[in-house]
């Protein structure tokens, strides 16, 4: 068993000391893109400042052909691609193939060593319990004892099976180096042996039915769709806040249906999701759109910090606003969107206009 007081020193001699706390960068979309195609790698440059994050796929999708030349074009886009990683206005993420794939361990061995500097979070998929995080964070270590590295880069796990989901809260907490988990909606659906083909979003057949009126069951009854995920959500949104990470929907399959893909994206951010995948490029908007309080929420949100403010007791107490009672509960919620609300301002010139706008309104 490991002491507490271990737990924030390095797992190798001159690795970076662990975080005690994940920052809290805006990731509202992590854009896919596969380095091993040279139209998707030539549009990087440009992407650059338009999207909270960028995310070199090495595995699903990137067939057993091309995981060299994927592994390879990553690293050549990351040293030519001017802002992005480290220090840069779009994060730098992989997603590296599975820890019981042939390919794995030579992602890491690699990425590590020759850009461990620009990358800011790697995607282990397939995530099976704490072990595999372990696993991770020793290597990982080692890794960046021996590149010289001065600060650790950070996991992302992703919650494709029955097991992970079972051990989500394990995981959660089994390094220092989690940065958050995302919803593998395809291959966890598989491994549940769900009889769904989506990817992500709902299903017609999981649904409630309207009781029958006046006892006519073959009467007209309201049918109404439900979904599949909430469950898996919630309790992934549970396990995130307890650890500090945090929690993003992962795909929408159907490209063409922009309007249930928005929907997913807003059920999953008001269940407390930051972010979520994007495998589109239209769907970087819709992301960029939904993970971002809206001027009306942020408008109420500063209103009710106001008027507790003048209330004084630091944060105590009760006042009546728009014929509502607003109190110390009410205040921590609206935080929330008062804090996201800044933090996306300083890095989305467009909403820090929208934002300010409510202000002058004052």
């Amino acid at each position: 068993m490991r002491s507490a007081k271990d737990f924030f020193r390095p797992l190798a001699v001159g690795a970076p000391t662990p975080l005690t706390e994940i920052p809290a960068r805006p990731s509202r979309a992590i854009h896919f893109f596969d380095p091993s195609n040279p139209k998707m790698a030539a549009k990087v440059p440009d992407m650059v400042g338009t999207v909270d994050v960028l995310l070199g796929n090495l595995e699903d999708a990137v067939k057993a052909d091309n995981k060299v030349a994927a592994r390879e074009g990553l690293v050549k886009i990351a040293r030519e691609t001017p802002g992005l990683g480290g220090d840069g206005p779009t994060q730098l993420w992989t997603r590296v193939n599975a820890l019981d794939s042939p390919w794995g361990l030579d992602d890491l061995t690699t990425l590590v060593p020759a850009i461990g500097d620009r990358l800011d979070v790697i995607m282990v998929p397939k995530v099976q319990g704490a072990e595999d995080i372990h696993y991770v964070d020793r290597l990982l270590a080692q890794l960046e004892a021996k590149a010289g590295l001065d600060r650790p880069i950070l996991v992302h796990a992703i919650l494709e099976t029955a097991r992970g989901v079972a051990n989500v809260e394990e995981i959660c907490g089994a390094s220092p180096r989690m940065q958050g988990l995302s919803l593998g909606p395809a291959d966890l659906a598989a491994d549940r042996r769900m009889k769904t083909t989506r990817v992500g979003g709902g299903h017609p057949g999981y649904l409630v039915r309207q009781d029958p009126e006046g006892g006519e069951i073959n009467g007209p009854r309201t049918t109404y769709q439900q979904d599949l995920w909430h469950y898996t959500i919630a309790r992934m949104v549970d396990a995130c806040a307890m650890h500090g990470i945090y929690p993003y929907y992962g795909p929408f399959g159907d490209i063409t249906d922009v309007v249930a893909c928005e929907d997913q994206f807003r059920n999953a951010f008001l269940l407390g999701c930051v972010g979520t995948w994007s495998l589109h490029p239209k769907q970087i908007a819709i992301a960029n759109r939904v993970f971002s309080p809206s001027v009306e929420d942020v408008r109420h949100a500063r209103r009710v910090a106001a008027a507790m403010s003048a209330l004084g007791g630091g944060g105590t107490g009760a006042v009546m606003l728009d014929g509502k009672m607003e109190d110390d509960a009410s205040l921590k919620q609206c935080l929330v969107m008062v804090e996201l609300a800044e933090q996306l301002a300083a890095i989305d010139p467009e909403l820090k206009k929208q934002y300010d706008a409510i202000e002058l309104e004052g």
